[in-house]
Order: C-alpha cells, then structure tokens, then sequence
C-alpha cells in the first residue's frame, strides 16, 4: 500500500485533480493488498513469450518499460543503451489505435531518449492487432469458456457484453478506437456464433470531468437496460484489455458482479488474452513480419493490416480541459 498513492500521483501528474478522489481511488488497491497485478502479469507474459521466439528462432532480447511505474521506460532503454542495442521493436500492450493506447506512448519513448545522454537505440513500434486472426481466436475460446460456466437454463439464451476502456469522445473522434473494437467484437461474436441482436460493445473506467463526454454506455447502465428488456444470462468479455488487472479485477469481478447480483441476471466474465497460446503466437508472428518482410501479414475482415508507421497526423492528443477546471483520476488506473 505504501507504493500506492507514489504510483497515482505519476498517473496524476499535471492534471488537476482533489487529493480526495486520489485517496478514494488509492481505496480500490486495499481490496487487493495493494498489490496492483500488471507487472507480475507482464513477467508471465514474457516468461511464455521467451520460448516461443526460441522455438520460431528469434534471437532477440526482450526488455521491459512501464509508464507510471517500474521498471520504468527510460530505464529500459539506458539499459539497451548498455547492451549496445542499436534498433528495436516497442510492442505496446494494446490492441487498438487511439493517443493513450498508441501515440502517447511513442511519444513516451521519445522523451525518455531525449533525456538519455548519448545515442540510444532507433525504436519502431510493432502494429495494432486487433483484428490479427489468432487474437481473435484467443478472444473467441475465453468467450466460450465463459459461455460453458452459465448456468444449464441459459447457455442458449445469453447477451454478450464487449466491454473496453472509455475514452473522451474528442479523442474517439480522433482515433478509429471504436471501429477496431466494434470490429473485434463482430469477428469474435461470428466465430461464437452469437447474432447481432445478442451483443453490443459498452464501456467502463469512465474518468474526467463529469461535463466532459466521454465513450457510452457504461457496464452498469448497460446491465440495467439488459434488465428491464427481460435479459437474464450475461457474458461480459473485455475485449479491450489484455490482461486482468485492477480495472478488469475492480469493474467487472467487483462492481458487475455486485450489479448482476442485484438484478438477479446470471453473469459470466470471459478471461482477456493473457498468456493464451494464440495470444502469444501472435506477438512472435507481429515480431517476425517486422523482421523480414517477405513474412505474412495477416488480418481478418474489413479492414486489413494496420500501418507500420504511424503517420503524423495518427491519433492526435485530445483537447485539454481549461485551465483551472477540476477532473476526476481514472477511476482504476492501470500501471502501463
């Protein structure tokens, strides 16, 4: 717990928030020890990933950089630097292209080199995947998973709700965050067999100024209209995380769970890709197109690859609030 309230106040710096919704959000890691559960998560995502690159015989060394806390991003590249790396690939822990999931952190990577003496390693990011088939895949077999733990009565009559982190609508507006993730959904939704009419993509961890816009509807509005139009089984699949850490954990195992509970609707959360096989299949694959360019590029549905390089004008920071103006920390922020 001690690390807590150091690590909110690196997710808050520069905004203008109360200290007193810091503590109430500082409360959620109590739940969980204080304990937030990314970073051992990365560490069993690496440990698996390891050995696939051996297997498919890339040699390459994998480092490791968070934003708000450690082991931090200039660290990582310093200790590049050390290594005599000269070039890398940065594989950021998201699926979709918008300014915090994407550009925010290459412009990350960019601040930590400019305050690193000497020459540091030329780092290109690996493309989005959103729509890559074994992420789909790996999607698509926690969805099934969940589906199997319904209770008997309801495993044919069930709503799906696709869920992801909300964003403000000036940085959506900006961003095709929410076609990629209505296109995951639908090319999952096909595979599970689930009709258009049985799922819908929904939001959660809305934080910001409650005047501001921000990406709807909510999880828990959501559940609410699934009541009172008679839905009695839900599956809740967070498509827009890839591992269950503290928003996933405090959303959707606490606070769902606790609105189903109420309605009386039976609830199931589908797992996020982790370290499914598929998943990390995947990454080695992204890591080898970009290592030779006669490799397969491969991607289902409407919308084809995602570029490489992301053009300049590619998912531009949203517009900041006016100067003075009080907001709310993210409700449940992550240690990305």
């Amino acid at each position: 717990m001690d690390d807590v309230i150091p690590f909110l106040e690196n997710v808050l710096r520069g905004r203008n928030v109360p200290r007193e919704r810091m503590l109430e959000v500082a409360h959620h890691y109590e739940l969980f020890g204080g304990v937030s559960p990314i970073n051992q998560q990365v560490r069993d995502l690496i440990e698996v990933l390891r050995p696939a690159m051996d297997e498919a015989g890339v040699d390459l060394p994998i480092y490791w950089g968070n934003r708000n806390w450690t082991p931090y991003i200039p660290d990582a590249i310093r200790q590049m630097q050390q290594d005599g790396v000269r070039k890398a690939l940065a594989l950021v822990l998201s699926g979709y292209s918008c300014y915090s999931g994407c550009r925010q952190y290459r412009e990350n990577i960019a601040d930590a080199q400019s305050e690193i003496v000497g020459d540091t390693p030329r780092i290109d990011k690996i493309r989005v995947f959103y729509n890559h088939p074994l992420f789909v895949k790996a999607n698509f077999e926690r969805l099934q998973a969940a589906i199997a733990q319904l209770p008997a009565e309801h495993r044919e009559n069930f709503h799906v709700a696709y869920t992801a982190h909300s964003l403000p609508q000036s940085m959506a507006d900006t961003s095709d965050y929410v076609k990629q993730l209505q296109e995951t959904a639908r090319l999952v939704s096909e595979q599970a067999g689930v009709s258009p009419d049985r799922w819908q993509l929904v939001y959660q961890s809305r934080s910001g100024r409650p005047q501001d816009p921000w990406l709807e509807p909510d999880i828990l509005d959501h559940l609410d209209n699934l009541s009172k139009e008679g839905t009695q089984a839900v599956v809740i699949a967070p498509i827009g995380f890839l591992s269950d850490h503290m928003e996933v954990l405090f959303d959707l195992d606490e606070e769902a769970v606790q609105k189903c509970e109420e309605l009386g609707m039976a609830m199931q959360r589908a797992g996020t890709a982790g370290t499914h096989p598929d998943f990390v299949a995947m990454l080695v694959e992204l890591i080898q197109e970009r290592i030779d360019p006669d490799q397969d590029r491969r991607a289902i549905g409407h919308y084809g690859c995602n570029h490489d390089f992301c053009p300049v004008n590619c998912c531009p920071p949203p517009r900041r609030p006016t100067p003075g103006a009080q907001g709310s920390p993210p409700s449940r922020p992550n240690a990305s």
